[in-house]
């Protein structure tokens, strides 16, 4: 398998700002791995909250991780603030993949970048659901083009 190059910021529709903190960093002198992946849900869920589509108290369907992925390029260290930017590759049915790029405040590329899929599925049976209308209206902004390239696959 080969390792896709690091992505430009201009492959990411929506960005949000995250700081790191002290306790991000790990025994090597950098974030932790597992940190970047909080870093996805964050954009992610702040997205869609701030859209008005998820209620993660009451909505009638949910979203659930069934697939996540991350190639690191270039180490975060606290006390960077990341830019995390946000594109949807694929909007199916009941599934969405998002994609993540992590950038040190005002870098060009990536010092990281994956995706996960959520499956939407209703949140009392967690049988797979169709997209709320709402939520695709929500996701088509961004939408990755045809043309533009996958992070991977």
């Amino acid at each position: 398998m080969t390792k896709p190059a690091a992505a430009p910021r201009s492959a990411y529709p929506h960005f949000l700002t995250i700081p790191t903190r002290w306790m991000d960093n790990d025994v090597y002198g950098h974030v932790n791995n597992v940190v970047y992946y909080s870093y996805f849900d964050t954009v992610v869920n702040e997205y869609l909250i701030r859209a008005g589509v998820l209620d993660f108290e009451a909505g009638e369907t949910i979203g659930l991780v069934v697939e996540t992925q991350c190639n690191y390029f270039a180490p975060l260290v606290f006390p960077d603030r990341v830019e995390a930017g946000l594109r949807v590759a694929r909007l199916g049915s009941s599934s969405v993949r998002y994609e993540v790029g992590l950038f040190k405040e005002g870098g060009g590329e990536a010092c990281a970048q994956g995706h996960f899929v959520h499956v939407y599925v209703d949140r009392v049976s967690r049988r797979p659901a169709a997209l709320p209308a709402a939520l695709r209206t929500a996701l088509e902004p961004l939408a990755a083009s045809p043309d533009t390239p996958a992070l991977e696959r």
